[in-house]
């Protein structure tokens, strides 16, 4: 690919936003707002990377389906850049992301909800204590956590005391 024939930037945020996170695969990986910025350096394409924590399981997964993707789409020259700071949010979900997870089963974050720098309130947040979460299922917010872990660590075991139904609801981070 030379210089004159490079995908605009558009173009690629297209293609990464037809990438499936590879645990919530109805989700993009766009969608979950841990692809933070994608730029040209000369013939270069630079796909900066937020994991959702900086030990997600899912991190090598994720960075070799965005190669994977980029490469089926003729882009040579790739480094993928992993930013940590700042840390991923669950702010950075977007509204379509949310949706998707909810149509899916998930419960996803509660607005406003992110970690804000204050300690106490991050663990209160995070233990789940003064939370309505809506079931997925049935829309109920008579739920209840089961557990403060999920099927993957940024889960955690929800039941709506309603239909029954178990779910996994998104956490705030």
């Amino acid at each position: 690919m030379s210089a004159t024939t490079l995908p605009d930037t558009g173009q690629i945020w297209d293609w990464l936003s037809q990438v499936p996170d590879p645990e919530i695969p109805v989700i993009s990986l766009t969608d979950l707002g841990i692809i933070r910025d994608v730029a040209w350096r000369g013939d270069t394409l630079v796909v900066t990377v937020t994991p959702t924590y900086s030990g997600c399981p899912a991190t090598g997964v994720i960075n070799l389906d965005i190669e994977s993707a980029l490469r089926a789409h003729g882009i040579q020259k790739l480094e993928l850049k992993r930013q940590l700071s700042p840390a991923w949010t669950t702010d950075w979900i977007t509204p379509e992301g949310r949706e998707k997870l909810r149509a899916y089963g998930i419960a996803p974050p509660v607005d406003g909800t992110a970690a804000d720098g204050v300690l106490a309130g991050r663990v209160s947040r995070l233990m789940g204590s003064n939370l309505t979460i809506q079931c997925p299922r049935c829309g109920s917010t008579h739920t209840q956590k089961v557990s403060q872990f999920g099927s993957t660590p940024c889960k955690a075991s929800w039941r709506c005391t309603d239909c029954l139904e178990p779910f996994d609801y998104f956490k705030c981070i």
